[in-house]
Parts: C-alpha cells; sequence; structure tokens
C-alpha cells in the first residue's frame, strides 16, 4: 500500500505526526513546539534556538508556560546531568502548601540554555485543601480497607531490615480522571491522607489514598507488584543470621552451576572458613539470603560453600538451592546492564545494595520487588512455576525498582501496564545481554510450568498468551470507566502491557503487517541496543506517574530524537513502532499545517477533498471519482475516533470537541491523509 499526502495541506511536524507548530497555538516566541495530553495540558514543550530562556529561568518558565498561580510553587526535588551532558531539574508541584500528587515537571537544559520542559501540570482552581478526617481516622480507614491481620510495623527487626516505618500519613492533592463513553477525559483532585501500608498476612504493600473529606479509599498504588496477573502468592549449609550485616571478609570470583543458565561467573565472600553469595564489588553490594521456605527476613541465613566452587552435585537438590545462583547472578548481571549500558549505578542511580531472598515461603507463585529488596518464591511446580529466579525475572522485578526511582508509573490503567511492559523491557534486554543464546521475547519460559504456555507472555506474538499487540484491539482491557481494583488487576496492567512490549520488538526487529485496527505498515528494526536506549530515556527523563500511551508515544520521539537527531532512521522507526501497534500515525517528513483560507480549494487533480475546512457541524467530502472509500478520523493525540465509508458527501463532526483532526481516507489502492479544523 503506498502512502501519499496530496493538496496543500501537509499534515504533520517530524518530531510527531500528530504535534502541530506550537507558533500557531502559543504566542511565546521562545516555543517552537508544545505537545498537549488528553487533558488539553502541555506534556512536553520544545524552545527555538533564539530562546532566551536559562536553567535558571524555572519559575518564570512556569508562569509563562502552564500558567502556573500565586497559590502554587513548583519545589525542585532532584537533579541529574545525562551521558548528552543535558541536565534534568526535576520539580514537585504543591498547592497551597500540599503536595500535588503525581504532578511533576523537569526542565531540560543544556550549557544553561533551557531546552526543553516536560512533565504533569493540573489547574488548582476551586481545590478544597482543609480535611474533615484526622490522620488517625483516615489510618483507621485504610487498615479497613486492606483488611490483613498482621503488618511489617508489628515485627520492628523486620521493619528496620527493610528500612520501613509506620506511616504517619500525608495530606496530598490526587488527582482522579475518568472517561465517558466518548473517551473524553475528565479529572478532578481531592484531597486524601496517604499512607505506605506494608501487610504480612496476606503479604502486601502500597500506598493507599483515603479521602480525607468523606473516608473512602479513592486508590491503591501497589508497590509488590505481582509477576502475572494469576500470581499470587545435604547442603547447602548454613551459618549464623545475618540479617543486613555481611561479616565478610574477602570477595573472590567463583563458578556457579545455575539452575536456568548453566555454569556462570560470580562473586561471592570469604565469611570466616566458608564463602557466601555477598558481592561487594557493584555498588553498595549484592547479596543473596535464604529464607528457608519462612516469611521472616530476620531469619533468612546465608548459603555457604566450602570451596567456593558451586557445582550442580551440591546444588541441584530438592530444595532448589541451585535457584539461588540465578538470582545472585541475575541481580549482578541487572546491576552490569544498567551500569555499562545506561550509566545508571544501581537502580536508584546511587549505588544502592542489591539483595535478593529466595526460598520465600512454601510453593510461593511469584517474585517481587518490596521496595527495598527482591523476594523469590520457589513455585508450585507442575500447573504453576519452577523457583522464580530466572535472569528474565530478577531484570523484570529490578526492573520496577528503576521504574519508582524513575517514571514513577502509577500501578494502574495505562500508567501500569507500561511500568509492567518496561520491566519486561528490561527483562528481555538483560537476558539478552547476559545469555544471548535464550529466548529474550518470551518472559519467564524458563520457570513456566502450566499446561498449554510456553511462558508468561511473548512480546514478538502477545496474542499467544492472551495478550493485546495492538492499542484498542483484540484482548485489550477497556479503560473506559473502569475502577481499578485487584480483581480487575488494577484494569489490565498485566494483560494491557503487551502493546508496549510489542512497541519495543519491532522497534528493535522490524516487522511488516496489519495491526487489529486495520493499518498496515512495514518496519526496519534499529536493533535492541538503540531499541533500549530510547526506551531508558522515555522511562528516565521524560515519563510522569499518569503517563498514557500517547505520552509515551511523545516522549519515545522525542528521546529518540534527543539521541539520533530530528528525522533520523531511529525517530522514523520510533514513530512508525508506535503506528504499528494502534498509537498515532505513520511518520511523515517535516511539514507545517497550512489551512486552506477557502472553503475548497483543491484542484480536480487532488484524490478528494474536505469543505468547509474550519467547520462546525458537518464535513463535506469530494472523492475523485466517486469512488467506494474507507476513512478514518484520527484526534490530535494519534487515536482513532471515528471511521467509516464513503463515496462523496456528508459526514457529521459534530460530536467532536473544538481543535484539529485528521482524516485518512483509503480506496484499496491508495492511503492520503488531510487535516482539518473543528471550531
Amino acid at each position: 500500500m503506498t502512502t501519499k499526502l496530496l493538496g496543500k495541506i501537509a499534515v504533520l511536524a517530524s518530531v510527531s505526526i500528530f504535534a502541530f507548530e506550537a507558533n500557531a497555538q502559543d504566542a511565546n516566541k521562545n516555543v517552537k513546539q508544545k505537545f498537549t495530553d488528553e487533558r488539553g495540558k502541555p506534556s512536553l514543550i520544545t524552545f527555538n534556538e533564539k530562546s532566551t530562556y536559562k536553567s535558571t529561568d524555572s519559575q518564570t518558565a512556569f508562569v509563562e508556560l502552564l500558567g502556573l498561580k500565586n497559590n502554587s510553587n513548583f519545589s525542585k526535588t532532584k537533579s541529574e546531568t545525562d551521558k548528552l551532558g543535558i541536565s534534568h531539574e526535576k520539580f514537585q508541584l504543591f498547592h497551597q502548601g500540599v503536595k500535588v500528587e503525581f504532578s511533576t515537571y523537569t526542565l531540560h537544559s543544556k550549557s544553561g540554555k533551557l531546552e526543553s520542559m516536560s512533565g504533569e501540570f493540573y489547574q488548582l482552581d476551586n481545590v478544597n485543601t482543609r480535611p474533615s478526617l484526622s490522620k488517625e481516622q483516615a489510618f483507621n480507614r485504610a487498615l479497613q480497607q486492606i483488611g490483613a491481620s498482621k503488618y511489617l510495623w508489628d515485627s520492628p527487626a523486620e521493619a528496620k531490615l527493610n528500612d520501613y516505618q509506620k506511616p504517619a500519613g500525608e495530606l496530598v492533592l490526587l488527582p482522579l480522571t475518568d472517561e465517558d463513553n466518548n473517551g473524553k477525559k475528565t479529572e478532578q483532585l481531592r484531597l486524601a491522607y496517604k499512607f505506605d501500608i506494608y501487610a504480612t498476612n496476606p503479604v502486601s504493600r502500597g500506598d493507599i489514598y483515603v479521602d480525607a473529606v468523606t473516608g473512602v479509599t479513592l486508590l491503591y498504588n501497589a508497590t509488590i507488584k505481582h509477576l502475572g496477573e494469576f500470581s499470587n502468592g545435604s547442603k547447602p549449609s548454613v551459618d549464623k543470621k545475618t540479617g543486613n550485616k555481611s561479616m565478610a571478609t574477602a570477595f573472590v570470583a567463583a563458578n556457579a552451576d545455575t539452575r536456568y543458565s548453566g555454569t556462570q561467573s560470580i562473586q561471592t565472600s570469604l565469611s570466616g572458613a566458608s564463602y557466601i553469595l555477598s558481592d561487594a564489588t557493584r555498588g553498595s553490594g549484592v547479596m543473596t539470603y535464604n529464607m528457608k521456605k519462612g516469611t521472616s527476613y530476620t531469619a533468612a541465613v546465608n548459603f555457604t560453600d566450602a570451596d567456593n566452587n558451586w557445582t550442580a552435585a551440591e546444588y541441584n537438590n530438592v530444595n532448589k538451592d541451585n535457584g539461588a545462583l540465578d538470582a545472585h547472578w541475575g541481580a549482578e548481571k541487572t546491576y552490569d546492564y544498567f551500569s555499562l549500558i545506561h550509566g545508571r549505578n544501581s537502580y536508584n542511580n546511587a549505588g544502592a545494595a542489591i539483595k535478593s531472598y529466595v526460598h520465600y515461603s512454601s510453593a510461593y507463585n511469584n517474585a517481587y520487588w518490596n521496595g527495598s529488596v527482591m523476594t523469590y518464591g520457589d513455585g508450585s511446580g507442575t500447573g504453576g512455576f519452577d523457583i522464580l529466579t530466572s535472569i528474565d525475572v530478577a531484570g523484570h522485578e529490578i526492573g520496577h525498582a528503576v521504574c519508582t526511582n524513575t517514571a514513577n508509573l502509577a500501578y494502574q490503567k495505562e500508567s501500569g501496564a507500561m511500568n509492567e511492559a518496561l520491566s519486561d523491557i528490561w527483562g528481555a534486554c538483560i537476558e539478552y545481554y547476559a545469555a544471548p543464546n535464550k529466548q529474550r521475547w518470551l518472559i519467564g519460559e524458563d520457570i513456566e510450568r502450566r499446561a498449554g504456555h510456553l511462558s508468561l507472555r511473548s512480546m514478538s506474538n502477545p496474542k499467544s498468551e492472551g495478550q493485546p499487540d495492538t492499542y484498542g484491539g483484540a484482548n485489550w482491557t477497556s479503560q473506559t470507566k473502569c475502577r481499578p481494583t485487584s480483581n480487575n488487576d488494577q484494569c489490565g496492567v498485566h494483560n494491557n502491557s503487551g502493546v508496549l512490549n510489542h512497541w519495543f520488538y519491532i522497534l528493535t526487529e522490524g516487522k511488516t503487517g496489519t495491526n487489529d485496527l486495520g493499518s498496515s505498515y512495514s518496519i526496519t528494526g534499529i536493533g535492541i541496543d538503540k531499541a533500549a536506549k530510547i526506551t531508558y530515556r522515555m522511562e528516565s527523563v521524560y515519563m510522569t506517574s499518569s503517563s498514557t500511551y500517547a505520552n509515551a508515544r511523545t516522549y519515545g520521539i522525542q528521546a529518540a530524537t534527543d539521541l539520533y537527531g530530528a528525522g533520523s532512521l531511529e525517530v522514523i522507526a520510533t514513530t512508525n513502532a508506535f503506528y504499528a501497534v494502534g498509537v498515532g500515525t505513520a511518520y511523515v517528513s517535516t511539514a507545517k499545517i497550512a489551512v486552506p483560507k477557502s472553503a475548497k480549494t483543491a484542484t480536480t487533480t487532488e484524490a478528494f477533498v474536505l469543505y468547509p475546512n474550519p467547520t462546525s457541524e458537518v464535513l463535506n467530502v469530494s472523492v475523485k471519482e466517486n469512488k467506494v472509500s474507507s476513512y478514518k478520523i484520527f484526534n490530535s493525540l494519534g487515536f482513532q475516533i471515528q471511521t467509516g465509508k464513503t463515496s462523496g458527501g456528508e459526514i457529521n463532526v459534530s460530536n467532536l470537541s473544538k481543535g484539529i483532526y485528521f482524516f485518512e481516507l483509503n480506496n484499496g489502492q491508495d492511503t492520503v491523509v488531510k487535516s482539518f479544523i473543528k471550531k
């Protein structure tokens, strides 16, 4: 299928097919482009070469470009400089002294000059900041909602080991979004108490938000994630209980016969007369402990070996102790991958220790990051999983820690789906980095023991494990009027992750096909190394807590532009890979939108004509030779909102909101795209 753009309407800018030129929208002479989110708020603003904004002009930029008012302020929380020499200063929004949850904005500058700014901003008119409930009342409501019989604060030693304290509660303004049956986003900000609650029976950890006026639970943002929506839950000799304390006196290299990845080199430490799984060569250390099928972290002990030769004869036993060797090696390789490939010093970029606790509970079919340490279950075997310590699982779970310390994607709806997808992506990348002969596009293939399944998820063919490969296509969990709960997997976070997973696969390997929306594509892959660098920058520099797939597209294209330049093959591939999974349309070369001044300006040689343009109620379509063609209408974010067939005549667009739209006509041979304005 050939794609042509005819007439005087050149649809899109090179950076994004649905990003119209900012000088048509913004009077600020410094602005090059302004990208808005589904709520109409700026999510990314780029500046032209003549811009006068400096890196020190943050407050001025917030007022002039976001409309920040006197009773609100942004407070700087973090500053980092990347490999490109670009500094990123992250700011948190407050209103009348109350933090606006998930609302951060980052200023990106180089050599003291502001180059762009991105994030999430909320209008704060007529917002209540006076609670009716006390913290104690709200806390009791939170405990009723969790319904656990025991909490981590009940055991001070366990809490200390996990660097956890009983929550005092924090008053925040929580943005809540919903959408009507037409997909239109609505938002409100509710005053809420936030509590970080770690339950141990049954185990869970997450931030729970309780309405400070009504006492209703508004949101549960899980810290402990499940590997999948169906998951829950002779030698070695052991030495004395060590908890967080290492008794090691020297560290040395060793060979380990892992359960899933053959013989691998690991770092251990000499502790007394025995060697233990403790590596002091990476950051603040990589340590692996044995929970002995219990649930107490303080009762965990070291795995030990007398000669530092960790063989299958010793560890491939009924307890699956060789799985601990996978966990230790996997954590080391995860650290190495982020350090060597992305310049990141452990999950927090400050050298944090990576501690893994193996043999959690009995037949436990899950692995998770609890906010402080890694925890691995042994699995139930047939019908469930083998011990959940394969390298892609280790990379996946530690990837959640990376996300918490970067984008901090909320674990619900689209943001939660991308949280899961990013962890799958890092699992695949780390597996390829450490064990390139493995099947990197399958997640959890080494541990899978369920009948009829090859893995938990497939990135190359998401539908094979019941996931969608297209936004809004088959297997997609609808987000319309979906209230996140544990019963619906927080509105399909494990399910809808398939879309970003498949985007990454296509970006890496390339693909030719037709998606569930009927869009045909042919994409040349750019390789896993470049795809990973784009993804890492998208996550660590641009994404925010409530990012959607549309935001990911904007930020992914900007990340590719930062790394490889506007109009590069990498930018084209990134754009088209999103198009292939139903997010936005295909890449078109640099052009500005030009709206005809007359109602009908096209010549007789044009394939079709739209008029009047702008329009308020009806769009007239004049098709050459009156040939029946199919059409699609996309909004400015790239989402398909209307389809049909026409051989010419009127199309009712009265239900569309004001803005710029794109009309795609396909006559079976050619596809032509034009823009129009709904006034």
